[in-house]
């Protein structure tokens, strides 16, 4: 629930917006990327980019994703929506998603839930008002998130959207190493990239040649798991078991819950670590991934942080301690992990100038390989 002191004003403009939200129907626009002979027994991935509508890329990265028959979703800021609508509306004609990445891409946990709150709601006000669809999903900038904003994102009606490949286009990435980083998709795996890069939209007509070559296509993402399905809302009838991701999730728990008494022990493990730096802050997004044979039902992932870093909120798992060695504990919807299935992790922290990574893992007092 929302924090009581919010205003009556607040409140009713957040039951008007869940209510529309609710009311959306499903886009349909005359210009959709044409793909009805496209083989996509692969399944489906989730294209997405933040940051738009901007003036300089906006166009150029319509034109490719439309030539190149692909369909993305499209995170944008509220103020750029607000300042380009046009753009705005464009993307929505050229068959594209529209969502909410915040009014003005700031830290959300160092906000109020007042403040939190008026950054969603005006971003809802400013896509719906130009371009006529209310978004259904929202990710948090920077990947930041903590109880407080997924309560203000249910009551808004939004599912929460992070990723499982970051193409580091943000970070310099070359052309070849943004379509390298989409080679790594699995099905149902949704890939981060921005609106904003020339090297990004270069990369559009490859991703789609490589995606083809392996019999899968773009899709939208469900707002009922945040993963990516076929365009039509519809999940593959049987998907690909065949190849185990190359690169772990790192959102979207899993839907059943595990057993709440894990067992001991565990098996052979691989961990992703990725970090997003600034100033004194960071947030780091970890993916387990389970390499053995057996499942995993109940897990400890144990590390030691940097000498300076010290976890201010996570998600997806309890932690224990702040610094130091930590022990990083499953949480009540995610305690399980098939063989070769990943869950994701992540937290916030603080930190007095070394932003790096622990450089051991242990998953139930078992090593794992770092990705």
């Amino acid at each position: 629930m929302l924090p009581t002191h919010l205003s009556r004003r607040t409140v009713a403009a957040l039951a008007s917006l869940a209510t529309a939200a609710a009311a959306a129907v499903t886009l349909t626009v005359a210009a959709t990327p044409s793909s009805a002979a496209a083989d996509c027994s692969g399944g489906y991935v989730g294209l997405t980019y933040d940051d738009g509508p901007n003036a300089g890329t906006t166009t150029a990265l319509l034109n490719a994703l439309t030539s190149a028959g692909l369909r993305a979703t499209f995170f944008n800021i509220g103020q750029r929506v607000q300042q380009n609508a046009a753009l705005g509306r464009a993307q929505v004609t050229a068959g594209m998603w529209v969502a909410n990445h915040s009014w003005t891409h700031p830290h959300l946990p160092q906000m109020t839930s007042q403040q939190i709150t008026s950054e969603l709601t005006q971003t809802q006000q400013a896509i719906q008002q130009a371009t006529g669809q209310t978004p259904r999903l929202f990710r948090p900038p920077y990947g930041e998130t903590n109880a407080t904003i997924r309560s203000i994102e249910a009551q808004l009606g939004l599912t929460e959207v992070l990723w499982d490949v970051d193409s580091q286009d943000w970070n310099g990435a070359s052309t070849s190493a943004i379509v390298q980083a989409a080679g790594r998709l699995q099905n149902g795996q949704v890939i981060l990239m921005h609106d904003g890069y020339q090297t990004t939209v270069q990369a559009v007509p490859q991703i789609a040649s490589n995606l083809a070559s392996r019999n899968m296509c773009a899709g939208m993402i469900s707002t009922a798991t945040g993963r990516a399905v076929a365009p039509d809302g519809s999940t593959p009838t049987t998907p690909p078991t065949s190849r185990p991701p190359t690169t772990p999730p790192t959102s979207a728990p899993p839907t059943s819950a595990p057993p709440t008494t894990p067992p001991p022990g565990g098996g052979a493990c691989r961990v992703g670590y990725t970090v997003n730096a600034w100033n004194t802050g960071l947030t780091a997004s970890i993916s387990i991934t389970n390499t053995s044979t057996a499942a995993v039902n109940g897990w400890t992932l144990a590390f030691t942080l940097p000498s300076g870093q010290t976890i201010t909120s996570g998600w997806n798992a309890a932690y224990s301690p702040t610094s130091g060695q930590v022990s990083a504990r499953n949480a009540s919807y995610n305690g399980s992990i098939a063989p070769n299935a990943s869950v994701g992790v992540g937290f916030q922290a603080t930190h007095t100038g070394d932003t790096g990574r622990p450089t051991s893992f242990t998953l139930n007092g078992t090593s794992c390989t770092i990705a």
